[in-house]
């Protein structure tokens, strides 16, 4: 069974992918954002477009997967928190604190 999957987010990946190509000088929130695009792609049996474009930003910012994973890290630890402009789809998903209020 290795018929090519498509995601549910793959739209609005596609259009933050598409984004993030455009930029030649990464931010602190481009790391992170293609960081976890790299992460939610990485074993998914298809969106090969995706997974191109993403190693082609690599090159462009001249990093590695490796890099990104130390500058993302360094960046967490240090408090980094999404930019308030990021899409609710950029991190987690809501599920688990939707019922929050309840008890």
């Amino acid at each position: 069974m290795n018929e090519a999957q498509n995601h549910p987010l793959y739209l609005t990946d596609r259009e933050n992918l598409d984004r993030l190509v455009t930029i030649d000088s990464p931010t602190s929130n481009n790391f992170v954002e293609l960081a976890r695009l790299l992460i939610r792609y990485q074993d998914f049996k298809g969106a090969e477009d995706l997974n191109s474009d993403m190693e082609k930003l690599l090159k462009k910012w001249d990093i590695n997967r490796d890099k990104l994973e130390a500058i993302t890290r360094k960046l967490w630890s240090e408090g980094f928190r999404p930019a308030s402009h990021s899409s609710p789809d950029n991190v987690g998903s809501g599920f688990d604190t939707s019922d929050s209020s309840q008890a």
